[in-house]
Formats: structure tokens, sequence, C-alpha cells
């Protein structure tokens, strides 16, 4: 630990004293509470567009077109300017330090949606080690669809939705993925998930889970599809030996009267659409019921155990749907079910719900907990860190703080678990690339306020007061302030306000932007130090 809380001393004291092993990093970051964004530009003029947030690795800032039409990609860069005297802190800076471009220029600006098409304003996925971004343009909703051809009957249709694969660099469009017809649910992308090369998005409406890989070269390669089939081979199984009994009948129907054929012919056609529950769901109820089967030794109370616990059930099992799905690994899936109003809620917080852990290999289920047990909540609490599957290669998003690595966040846990266990929980699973690696929100060296702030990618109800970052260790000073919107405050106290911060990954760097529900302007303001 360092000895003292000066910069200068703390540099000197890097140079003659060496981490303990594995604590470099940890070390090195604490120089983070020294270099702060501690200045703020208010009302900064900057073009009308849709700020979604910096890449992991910080090269991009990404943001769209008022029209969700366009995507524009900014590179960060900091501010300069010359000053004449000795001491340039005591001056204001220069008019020029108002403007966005002074700390941002623009890269590119790319078409991604059609004439009928919109971008996903809130759907975004970053491949560090390639560079990669993924995004996503829709038609609009249709609600009340028809269920056909397998589909889900009460989960909305979406005539087009096209994901894009960009190289970042250039904004050279590689490939694009097209699901027709379906529900994805796109929002703070719930319905996709990426690790690694490995991306999952999961069709609501027909219940499939589609696992693509992302190549070197730009293309988007279906690996395999998880829901009605789980092994590659099992539609054409079911096809053949529907046809073997297809033949089968057609013997039979031979050897009886003739005045018999034609209506005995029709009858024995194979309805594979309404023989079989899906692959996954079959996996799901047999691992149930050898759970239960398991419990008992006397075949007298296994059976008892079986019609109260199992076949009581059986229709509402049968009656769940796949939610949402996160990688634990590359090859093992923490699948979300529930109910279908519950899968299209914006607020599933209050449906029933469980979660399976799902071998992709042996396709399997290996473990299933309704999401208010006590054992998953202890799993949670020890492990939290697994439940974050992040790629190999994100460096930076091994540092976020967690209850299962910072006892500041477990006190905090435990403080709340009484009232908020069930709705932490119903967070599992986790949403892909849904938290800021940015150190000021390492709560092993910042103290803030989090419903008002946190690393977690949302908007938040407009506050008027400035959010305070105070120091955890001594002399537990307040370090700097993030306040969004105008400095004066708004002049319109009735108008419902909402705010978003973007932090920079690395840099002491920040954006609040703060919007109305009415379309009007954002108010941008950045926070560096000076």
């Amino acid at each position: 630990m360092y000895r003292s809380s000066n910069i200068v001393a703390r540099v000197f004291d890097r140079q003659i004293c060496t981490p303990a092993p594995g604590t470099s990093v940890h070390h090195a970051r604490r120089f983070y509470e020294n270099l702060v964004p501690s200045h703020t530009v208010y009302e900064v003029e900057c073009p009308d567009h849709s700020f979604r947030k910096f890449t992991d690795d910080g090269q991009y800032l990404i943001s769209f077109s008022r029209n969700h039409q366009e995507l524009i990609v900014y590179r960060p860069r900091w501010l300069s300017f010359s000053c004449k005297d000795e001491d340039c802190d005591k001056h204001d800076l220069p008019s020029r330090a108002k403007r966005f471009d002074s700390f941002f220029s623009q890269l590119y600006c790319v078409p991604l949606a059609s004439c009928n098409e919109l971008i996903c304003k809130d759907f975004f996925l970053y491949m560090e080690s390639n560079q990669f971004g993924l995004f996503a343009t829709s038609t609009a909703q249709i609600h009340d669809a028809p269920a056909v051809g397998g589909a889900v009957h009460g989960v909305p249709s979406i005539e087009k939705i096209t994901f894009h694969l960009l190289r970042l660099e250039d904004g050279e469009i590689l490939d694009k993925k097209v699901f027709s017809n379906d529900f994805v649910n796109l929002t703070h992308n719930m319905g996709v998930f990426l690790y690694d090369d490995l991306l999952a998005i999961v069709s609501l409406r027909y219940q499939t889970i589609h696992i693509l890989q992302i190549r070197d070269s730009g293309n988007l390669v279906d690996v395999r599809a998880i829901g009605e089939f789980c092994r590659e081979d099992d539609e054409l199984f079911l096809n053949s030996n529907a046809q073997g009994m297809a033949f089968s009948d057609k013997n039979k129907q031979l050897q009886l009267p003739g005045n018999h054929i034609e209506n005995h012919m029709h009858q024995g056609q194979p309805n594979l659409g309404n023989s079989f529950l899906s692959g996954i769901k079959q996996r799901l109820l047999s691992f149930i019921f050898q759970g239960l089967w398991n419990e008992e030794r006397d075949d007298t109370l296994r059976i008892q155990r079986l019609r109260k616990k199992f076949y009581f059930h059986f229709q509402d099992y049968v009656d769940l749907i796949i939610w949402k799905v996160q990688f634990l690994d590359r090859h093992h899936l923490l699948i979300k079910f529930g109910s279908v109003d519950g899968g299209v809620s914006r607020n599933a917080d209050h449906h029933p719900a469980f979660v399976a852990v799902y071998n992709m290999d042996t396709t399997e289920i290996v473990s299933f907990y309704q999401n208010s047990a006590d054992e998953l909540y202890l799993l949670f609490e020890q492990f939290c860190d697994h439940f974050h599957a992040t790629s190999r290669n994100s460096m930076y998003m091994n540092f976020i703080s967690s209850h299962s690595n910072n006892i500041h966040a477990l006190e905090q846990l435990r403080s709340i678990k009484d009232k908020f266990v069930k709705k932490m929980l119903a967070s599992l699973p986790f949403s892909c690339q849904s938290q800021s690696p940015s150190p000021y929100f390492d709560q092993s060296l910042f103290r803030f306020d989090d419903k008002l702030i946190s690393a977690t990618d949302r908007h938040r109800q407009s506050t008027d007061h400035p959010i305070k970052f105070i120091l955890r260790r001594y002399p537990y000073s307040l370090k700097f302030k993030i306040k969004p919107g105008p400095e004066a405050g708004s002049m319109d106290g009735r108008a419902k306000k909402i705010s978003s911060f973007l932090f920079h990954p690395i840099l002491p760097l920040a954006l609040s932007v703060q919007q109305t529900l009415f379309l009007q302007p954002s108010v941008v303001n950045i926070h560096f130090r000076r």
C-alpha cells in the first residue's frame, strides 16, 4: 500500500517497491485516486446524436443519429490549448473547449438502416480482439401477430431483424444476419450474448438459441441451433423415423377393405409439430424427473413425490419458455425460463422464473433452480464473478467490482439482502457488456451513491444535485463530482428528466447526457482532468 496520497510520492514508491504477486494491476489502479475528472464543461456544443457508449478498450465512442438511420463513430482525444502565462490553471478554458470536436474526432458516418428499419439504439456489442462491432436494425413490432409455423402464442413479431458486423477501424460492413418474422429482445443486449468469438441469439418467438461464430475474416457462421432439436442429427433421425412409421402404417392400411383405405391413409400421416415437445424442453423435464426420482429410495414414497412435485406441475413446466441466455464458458449456457407474459414484459421481476445450466456438448441440463431458491442465492453471493462471463481478451472487464471480489460491495449486499434478494436474482442471466470497466466505479477506490450512478449501463432519474465520489481510504475526502444537466440547474422543474453516464474505461474522462421525455435536444456535459 502506498504510504502517501501524494501522486509524486506514489511514483517514487512505485520505483522502489514491488507489489505482491498478482496485485500489480490493483496497485497501479490506485493512481486513479489522484487522476480524476475534476473539471466540467457544461452544455457542450455537440451534434444532436444519441450517444451509446465507449468501447471497452476506449478506442471508440459509439453514437447514432436522431432518426436512428446512421451510425457515427468518434475517436476520443484530449483537449489541447496554449497559454502565454506560467500558470495556465488559473485561466479559463478557451471558447473552443466548449465544442465537442475538441475532445472527439469523427471517424465516419455509416448508414445502417433501410427506409423501413430503425437502428436499435440500446443494442451494441464489441469484440475487442478484432475491433468488430455488432449492431442491429429492425422494423416495427407487430403485437397481435398470429402464432404460425411453431411460433409461441402471445409473443410479438418483427418482420425483419438484421444484425450488422462492422470493422470499427474503418466502418466497413463485413457481414449481416437476418431474422424474418421473429422476435429478439434487443433492449440492453438482453437477447444476445457475446463470449470470445461465440454469439448466442435467442429467438423468443420460435424458442431457439442460435449459436454463431464470428470468424477473424468477419463472417458470421452458424454453428448450431438449440431448441426444437439439441443435436445436429436430431432432425434427420426424427424425419427418417417418421417416414418409417408412415411406411409401416401404409402397409397395414393396404390390408384393410378398399372403402377404408383413403380415410385411414389420411389419418395416418405423421404430424411431428404436435407429437413432440421441443428437444430442450424434453431435456428439462427429464432432469426434473430424474432429480425427484433419486431423492427417494422407497418406491411408494417415490411415486407420491413424483405425483406431488412433477405430475401436478407438469403442464406448468411444459408451458415454460426461454427468456434469456448467457454463456458461462464455451461449453455451458445459463438459460432463464418463465411464462410468456414475463418473457415479453418490460418488468419481469414480478413473474416467477427458473434458471438452468445447459451443456452444449452433451445436450444435458446440468442444474435447475427457481430464481428465488436459497441455494441459487448462495452461489450468486460467493461466485458472482462466474456469472459475469467475459471474453478472455477483455482485460479491462476483469476488474469490475462485485460482492465476490470486493468487501465493500459484499457489505452493501448483505445490508439489503432481505429486501432485494429476489430483485438481484431476477437479473440473472446478466446482459452482455452491460457494465462499465471504468476505475471510478471500483468500490475499493471510491464510494458513491449507487442509486444515482453505477457501473451498470442504464438510464437513471436525473437529479439537480451533483453526484459525489469520495475516497474509500484515508483521508476519505471528496475527490470529484459529476453533475448532469445545466450548471445552474433546470428551469422547468415539472419536466421529467433522465440521465446517462458514459465513462471512458481508461482516461479520466466522462460524458453526462441529460434528456427529457419530449425529444428535446440533450444537454451534454464533459467531465475531464484539467
